[in-house]
């Protein structure tokens, strides 16, 4: 079977990577189409060598747009591909831009759609991403739930042919690269950090970087659980566009601090999830670091109002939205740690490509 992979973002080249070897070992052909959706090299190549992922076939070069221009370019672009290439099937990941894209330009020419993370709804139809989600989820003609929630989603939305309950992939990464991560990353001693003396924060969902009081509110939150123990921030380059144009940080090159609080580059796979391992607590707005956290034992506040990951919060994980006040409040109620979490199914890699195997063929 003619596979062609369409990938875009850092969640999903970690989602690919074990569905791509699961593959590989069925006998099957696959390409990668990188969308280019990001493109700096520590969010994207940089995964490609760590994780030693085949390099992608094609690279659109879309890069950075609003959320409109983004996705009508890769769709022209990933059309032409598809036109060129004749895939059995197309497979896509998560919810961003380059999912969406992906799954529009296949459906469109009847190329069959496998969706990897059917079913997640936040139900707040303001996040772009919750837009890619409803709508890839009707372009599929196979929609792989990670989650008995996501199942049920789908169910209540009239979906029931071709779905199918598998996993969730990325528990399948984060077990491969925590192991190499504790043999081989020297992330902690490289900025002189003890382990669970400090916390990690993340943000890049564009509901925080583009409402400016939600910024404001995230950031002056930081700096002040900052005067207590090191708040360490790999900084999307969303983000940082966003404090820089606020006057919020100096336009410096990074490595840099206020305080306490200091901002690094987005790094590799096996030194972030070190980071989750060893912090003392998470901060973000992240869906993969969200669960990344639950499955490391790491106490987690989610700086949105909902999320997609329901299962998350019976494990510890706690909403803390995006005032001040509600996110110290959050961070001084986190436990020392929590139970070790598991995904209640495993190798959900090898049951897509048996289910992909056994439909097409």
């Amino acid at each position: 079977m003619k596979i062609v992979t369409i990938v875009g973002t850092r969640p999903n080249f970690i989602k690919a990577w074990p569905v791509s070897e699961a593959l590989a070992d069925a006998g099957h052909e696959e390409l990668i189409l990188h969308t280019g959706q990001h493109y700096d090299y520590t969010l994207s190549r940089i995964f490609f060598d760590e994780l030693n992922i085949s390099a992608p076939c094609i690279n659109l070069g879309v890069g950075s747009g609003d959320q409109g221009y983004q996705t009508a370019l890769m769709l022209e672009k990933i059309e032409q591909v598809l036109l060129k290439l004749e895939p059995d099937l197309s497979i896509v990941y998560g919810d961003t831009n380059s999912t969406l894209a992906g799954a529009l330009a296949a459906v469109k020419l009847h190329i069959k759609v496998a969706h990897v993370e059917a079913g997640l709804r936040s139900f707040n139809r303001r996040m772009p991403e919750e837009i890619n989600r409803l709508l890839t989820d009707r372009c599929s003609d196979l929609l792989f739930c990670p989650t008995d929630t996501a199942l049920a989603n789908l169910k209540a939305e009239g979906i029931t042919r071709g779905v199918h309950l598998v996993g969730d992939v990325m528990y399948e990464s984060v077990l491969k690269v925590r192991d190499m991560a504790r043999r081989s990353s020297s992330i902690l001693e490289r900025l002189g950090l003890e382990p669970k003396k400090y916390l990690l924060a993340t943000v890049h969902r564009a509901e925080n970087t583009a409402n400016m009081d939600r910024l404001i509110n995230i950031f002056t939150a930081l700096r002040e659980l900052a005067k207590n123990e090191p708040v360490i921030f790999p900084l999307h380059p969303r983000t940082r566009k966003a404090l820089s144009t606020a006057g919020l940080i100096p336009g410096a090159f990074l490595p840099f601090g206020l305080d306490g609080l200091r901002f690094i580059e987005p790094v590799g796979y096996a030194d972030m999830i070190r980071l989750v391992e060893e912090a003392r607590g998470v901060l973000t707005d992240s869906g993969g670091v969200q669960k990344e956290a639950c499955w490391l034992s790491t106490p987690c506040v989610i700086l949105r109002d909902e999320t997609e990951w329901v299962e998350t919060l019976s494990f510890g994980n706690m909403l803390a939205g995006y005032t001040l006040e509600s996110i110290i409040a959050a961070t001084a109620c986190m436990p020392e740690s929590i139970p070790e979490n598991h995904s209640p199914l495993d190798h959900a890699s090898m049951r897509i490509t048996d289910i992909l195997t056994a439909s097409f063929g």
